[in-house]
């Protein structure tokens, strides 16, 4: 019954900033829970972006993003985002929100932990 949806995706130039945003449905946040951000270029493995444990806002990002990125959620909204700031051609890639719902271990890194996806949105930076 769960459902992600993300949207905000789009071609930047190098340098540039979007917003991704991953609308949830059949849950809301305040549940708890975690949410993650993926992302898989062609010929490359799905990686770990960033995440956020939801019941007490803790995030984590991939050293890669840290500094650039930066994931939060809106609980009126039901709805997380990663804002991207300084983007580079080797971010550009598919990216995906994803959930898991009954955790009681720490945060996890690995897309085999979580269960539910979205469908993914292109970001593309080039010049």
């Amino acid at each position: 019954q769960v459902q992600l949806v993300e949207s905000g995706g789009g071609l930047v130039q190098p340098g540039g900033s979007l917003r991704l945003s991953c609308a949830v449905s059949g849950r809301t946040l305040s549940n708890g829970g975690d949410m993650g951000w993926f992302r898989q270029a062609p010929g490359k493995e799905r990686e770990f972006v960033a995440g956020i444990r939801l019941g007490t806002g803790r995030t984590s990002y991939a050293d890669s993003v840290k500094g650039r990125f930066t994931v939060s959620r809106d609980n009126a909204k039901n709805t997380v985002y990663l804002q991207m700031n300084n983007l580079r051609p080797e971010d550009t890639s598919v990216y995906y929100c994803a959930a898991r719902i009954f955790v009681f271990t720490g945060f996890s890194t690995s897309d085999s932990d979580y269960r539910y996806w979205g469908q993914g949105t292109q970001v593309t930076v080039s010049s």
